[in-house]
């Protein structure tokens, strides 16, 4: 009868002690892109990006990412904007997702990032903050476009071309559920 108590105690602990709280991506989250062009450096901003985490308390266990290519926005225009969307290859590929595999020493996570339909695994180094509301996970990462097969766009018949290489910057805040 012992033994079954101490079983039921052990089971009941490791249950408790592997405990996820799901979290849901807040709206004061941030995801900017930038680069350069032969012209002038330039911004974006991804308007519509959704993620969920599972966190246990020390780091997080889950990390599904989705950005709407279609909603990757300059301030220069629908030009550029259309210039930029299909490089993505938005019809094909609609969105870029981030799914976390590992996460390192609690300051680099690990995972599988698609774009334009290539998918490759990245380390991103990140800061991540938990208070009382959720959980903060801030960072950039510089991605060659090539890597991806995305072709640096370019305007005014190759006068102005995009840099191969851009920063992704983000600051996601994650509200418990």
């Amino acid at each position: 009868m012992k033994k079954i108590v101490l079983l039921t105690l052990f089971v009941a602990s490791s249950i408790i002690g592997q405990a996820q709280d799901e979290y849901t991506l807040a709206d004061s989250s941030k995801l900017t892109i930038s680069g350069t062009s032969t012209v002038s450096d330039w911004d974006v901003v991804a308007n519509s990006v959704a993620a969920n985490l599972k966190y246990d308390g020390v780091a997080p266990k889950q990390i599904n990412l989705e950005v709407e290519v279609a909603d990757i926005m300059s301030e220069r225009g629908a030009s550029m904007d259309k210039k930029m969307h299909d490089a993505l290859k938005k019809e094909q590929y609609p969105k870029v997702t981030f799914m976390l595999t590992e996460v390192k020493n609690k300051s680099t996570l690990v995972g599988s990032l698609a774009i334009a339909g290539v998918e490759k695994t990245v380390e991103i180094p990140v800061k991540m903050e938990a208070n009382s509301e959720g959980l903060k996970i801030s960072g950039k990462k510089k991605i060659v476009l090539k890597n991806y097969n995305i072709e640096p766009p370019s305007a005014m018949f190759g006068q102005i071309i995009v840099g191969d290489e851009v920063t992704v910057n983000f600051d996601l805040v994650f509200s418990k559920n």
